[in-house]
């Protein structure tokens, strides 16, 4: 008897299905790389806020820290002239930031450059006052009432926020 052979197949032996390769991690998709540099952004505009803050916090403990030593150094001397020149120069220095013309300015625009940090009429007063002092003889200078106008004007003028817009007149021509 004869043996029954397969019939020989039509074409070349099939191989079994074989899956695709696990898809890579890297590089990554084009979200993921959108979502890096928003991630990137972010952090990097809160290192640059955060050194802003700093500082500005270390700009006013400075400032603060000159007045409070002006204070003691009045308390130790007496001299009222020194304090009252003292005072304007600080505030001058302060004020420089937001104007540069306001280390040259005289009456009015002295006013309105102290009067764009949003303070009350009395402390204004105080400050205009400090300003006329430095130019007479000792006479009655409350010390305590200019060195707390300053230190009130200075708490506001060190927050660049609270700075008021300048006033610009507009010329018809």
């Amino acid at each position: 008897m004869m043996s029954a052979q397969p019939a020989p197949s039509p074409g070349p032996p099939l191989r079994d299905i074989h899956l695709p390769p696990e898809p890579s991690w890297w590089p990554p998709a084009p979200g993921w790389w959108l979502l890096a540099a928003l991630l990137l952004a972010a952090v990097l505009a809160g290192i640059w806020w955060w050194r802003r803050h700093r500082r500005a916090l270390r700009q006013r403990r400075q400032v603060l820290g000159e007045l409070d030593r002006l204070a003691r150094q009045h308390q130790h001397d007496g001299d009222g002239l020194a304090l009252a020149s003292a005072l304007h120069q600080l505030l001058r220095r302060v004020a420089r930031q937001h104007d540069a013309q306001a280390a040259r300015q005289r009456g009015d625009a002295w006013r309105q450059t102290l009067a764009r940090v949003p303070v009350d009429t009395a402390t204004l007063q105080q400050l205009l006052a400090l300003d006329q002092q430095i130019y007479r003889p000792p006479a009655s200078f409350d010390h305590t009432a200019s060195v707390t106008a300053v230190r009130a004007w200075l708490r506001l003028a060190l927050k660049p926020a609270s700075w008021r817009p300048v006033a610009t007149e507009h010329a018809d021509a």
